[in-house]
C-alpha cells in the first residue's frame, strides 16, 4: 500500500516539508477545493499544484474530491451540462496527474474521488469532543440531529453545505425528501454511466466516498452505505474505472456494517482507502479516535489483513484524527495524530504481509 496524507493546499497550516518527514510517506491528497461544480477545472492551477507537491519529494496522483453538483442528485434538466463540467475536469486531472512522477518515479494509476451525497457531505454535531485523555475529537450524536430544526437561525452543525443560503438549502432537503431512495439511486446511475466512459479515456479510476455518516439524515436519503449498496454500484457497470474509496470510518459508524468482511469483499474494486478509527457509543452516535484498535469499535488489524489479502495495494491514508498536544488546526486534519496513525497502519501493513508469506 502507498501512504499518503490529505492536504488543502496553501491554506493547510501543516507544510508540505512536515508532510515529507512521515516515514514511507509517498504522497499527497488534495483537490482545488474553491471550484464551482459547475465549472471544469482549470489545468494551470492543478498543475501548478502538482508542481508544488512534487517540489517537497511527494506525489500527487489522487484527488479528494471533484464535486458532483445538485442538479445532478436532483435529476433536474440542466444535469448534462453539470456532468460535462465534472467530466471536463476529469479530463484535466488525467492530463495533469498521469504523466510520470517526478518526485517519485511512479505511473500508479490517477485515483479521483467524489461523493453522491445530497446537501452536504460529512455531518458532526461536535467538533471539539474532549477525551478524558485531553484530545479532541469529531463526534456525532443522532439524538441531537434528531431534536435539530436544521433551519433555525441557531443551527450550525459541521459540514452543512455552506455554498448555498438557509433558503436555498431549505428548499435543496424538501427537494431530496420528495425525490426519495430509489429516484436518488437513478440518478446516479445516469450520472455513473455518463462519466465511466471518459474516466476511462482519461486514465483515470473513479472512487466513490460512502456517505457519511451512512443512514438518511433529516429525512434526506442516503444511498452509498453498506455492502449492499456497493455490489449494486458494481453492477452497474463492470468497468475497472468503477471503483470505491474504501471508508472504513464511514462504514464502521453503523454497527450493521461488518466492515473487515466488506474489505474482503470489496478488495479488487477498491481504488482507495481512508483508514480510521470510531468508538460507537449509543444508537447511531460515535466518536472518533486514534487508530489504534483498542481505541474503538473497529478491528483495524482484521480490516487491513483483508485489504492485504485481497491484492488491495493502491493509495490509503490515515483519515481523520484527534487534535493532540495542543495542536490547533482544521479539526480532524491535524498533524500529530494522522502522523501516529500512519505508522500504526504502516505496522499493521507489515504484519499483514509477514502473515501471508
Amino acid at each position: 500500500m502507498q501512504l499518503t496524507f490529505r492536504w488543502y493546499g496553501e491554506a493547510d497550516p501543516i507544510p508540505l516539508p512536515y508532510i515529507r518527514q512521515i516515514p514511507a510517506m509517498r504522497g499527497v491528497v488534495a483537490a482545488l477545493y474553491d471550484v464551482d461544480p459547475a465549472e471544469p477545472w482549470p489545468r494551470a492551477r492543478l498543475a501548478s499544484m502538482r508542481s508544488r507537491i512534487e517540489e517537497h519529494g511527494l506525489e500527487f496522483r489522487v484527488v479528494e474530491s471533484i464535486p458532483v453538483h445538485e442538479d445532478v442528485k436532483l435529476g433536474l434538466p440542466s444535469r448534462d451540462g453539470r456532468i460535462e463540467a465534472f467530466n471536463a475536469s476529469l479530463r484535466v486531472a488525467g492530463e495533469v496527474l498521469g504523466p510520470r512522477s517526478r518526485a517519485t518515479g511512479s505511473e500508479a494509476p490517477v485515483v479521483v474521488t467524489y461523493n453522491f451525497m445530497p446537501v452536504f457531505d460529512w455531518l458532526r454535531t461536535d467538533l471539539v469532543l474532549r477525551n478524558p485523555d485531553g484530545s479532541t475529537s469529531l463526534y456525532y450524536d443522532q439524538d441531537r440531529v434528531d431534536a435539530t430544526d436544521p433551519f433555525e437561525d441557531s443551527f450550525d452543525l459541521p459540514g452543512w453545505l455552506t455554498r448555498y443560503g438557509r433558503d436555498e438549502q431549505a428548499r435543496l432537503v424538501e427537494r431530496y425528501r420528495e425525490l426519495g431512495s430509489e429516484e436518488l439511486w437513478k440518478n446516479y446511475e445516469y450520472f455513473l454511466k455518463a462519466v465511466l466512459p471518459v474516466a476511462e479515456k482519461a486514465g483515470v479510476f473513479l472512487a466513490v466516498h460512502p456517505d457519511d455518516p451512512p443512514w438518511p439524515v433529516f429525512g434526506i436519503p442516503r444511498i452509498v452505505t453498506d455492502a449492499a449498496a456497493l455490489r449494486r454500484i458494481a453492477g452497474m457497470a463492470p468497468s475497472p474505472a468503477n471503483g470505491i474509496c474504501f471508508c472504513a470510518g464511514t462504514f464502521g459508524s453503523s454497527a450493521d456494517n461488518d466492515v473487515p468482511s466488506m474489505a474482503a469483499e470489496f478488495a479488487g474494486r477498491i481504488r482507495f482507502a481512508h483508514l480510521r478509527n470510531i468508538r460507537r457509543s449509543g444508537r447511531r452516535t460515535f466518536a472518533e479516535t486514534a487508530h489504534w484498535t483498542g481505541s474503538g469499535s473497529l478491528d483495524m488489524g482484521a480490516i487491513v489483513r483483508a485489504l492485504v489479502s485481497g491484492g488491495f495495494e493502491g493509495p490509503v491514508r490515515p483519515d481523520h484524527g484527534r487534535m493532540i498536544w495542543g495542536e490547533e488546526g482544521k479539526p480532524g486534519y491535524g498533524l500529530y495524530d494522522r502522523a501516529l496513525g500512519s505508522q500504526y497502519l504502516l505496522g499493521l501493513v507489515e504484519q499483514a504481509r509477514a502473515t501471508l508469506k
